[in-house]
């Protein structure tokens, strides 16, 4: 699949293509994204992922598109741990609600281009240096520890050396101009606060890359799939930002169910050449470890309010 040209090229015009539809016709104009639209937004991506799965099954098997579905769906649940970010990140600089889609629309575009990165580069270090797959287990069994103890990936914005630099090297409005991240004012070129947003929420993804990359490489270190698999999931990240971004805490033991994802991947890493997880069983593993953190949060949830 790595080396038909004919499917890379198909699918990024498809892609593409979705991504003009949707800036170019569904929201030429900044408006609040309200829950209805978000959900069938989200829908829609989830039954564009299963139908394109069901092509991978048909023309190159189940062991492909059982390892295409376990990557889709470990990058759709660590992508929900963005979406507490994203919150924090619009609440800390009071973006509009009618102003947010655009940003994470810009910012999920380079989130698509760092990804590809990401991925060719560690597909070429594991091809190349084996031993480099014990690192990322090891890597993913820490991540996952220090998501349990701290209670979620945390991103410091007050404190953010980034956002320091950026503040220095480039001039900033006060105030927000409509949708607008640059405008000309006297004469001189000047960037607005939804320019920094923009910067943080592309370096949020940054730090979440690092993360899930080494554990879908973990599944399968075909390009294709874990490109695609990573698009899917990255595409539907902004409708599901609005379909979920105000019942996530009904969710509050969401984070240790990712956090043993994670261990449960690093631990399936390091142990790949002694034994290897059917793909069926690892998705099964995945599924139930999801579920069931999602069932104990909404049992959790409801003990307190009893």
């Amino acid at each position: 699949m790595e080396n038909n040209t004919l499917l890379w090229i198909g699918f990024n015009v498809f892609v593409l293509l979705m991504l003009a539809l949707d800036l170019g016709v569904f929201h030429r104009k900044s408006h609040e994204v309200k829950f209805k639209e978000a959900l069938s937004w989200s829908l829609v991506w989830i039954i564009l992922a299963l139908v394109f799965n069901a092509g991978i099954w048909y023309y190159f098997g189940e062991i492909k598109a059982v390892q295409f579905l376990t990557g889709y769906i470990i990058e759709k649940s660590l992508s929900v741990d963005n979406i507490f970010v994203f919150i924090l990140i619009f609440s800390a600089f009071a973006v509009p609600a009618q102003y947010q889609h655009k940003v994470l629309f810009w910012g999920i575009l380079g989130a698509l281009v760092m990804r590809a990165i990401f991925i060719f580069a560690g597909v070429a270090l594991i091809s190349k240096f084996h031993w480099i797959i014990y690192v990322f287990g090891i890597f993913l069994i820490y991540t996952g520890y220090k998501i349990a103890k701290e209670k979620g990936t945390k991103v410091n914005i007050d404190n953010n050396p980034l956002l320091g630099f950026v503040r220095k090297v480039i001039p900033f409005t006060n105030d927000y101009r409509g949708d607008k991240f640059f405008i000309k004012e006297a004469g001189k070129k000047m960037a607005t606060p939804l320019f920094l947003v923009l910067v943080l929420i592309e370096f949020t993804d940054l730090i979440f890359a690092v993360d899930s990359i080494p554990a879908i490489l973990a599944i399968t270190t075909d390009p294709f799939i874990v490109y695609t698999s990573n698009v899917f999931a990255i595409m539907g990240l902004r409708s599901l930002y609005f379909a979920l971004a105000g019942s996530l805490k009904y969710f509050s033991l969401l984070h240790y169910g990712l956090a043993v994802i994670l261990i449960f991947v690093g631990v399936k890493m390091i142990i790949s050449d002694f034994y290897k997880f059917d793909p069926f069983v690892s998705l099964g593993i995945i599924v139930l470890i999801l579920a069931g953190s999602m069932v104990a949060s909404l049992i959790k949830t409801r003990t307190v309010k009893s």
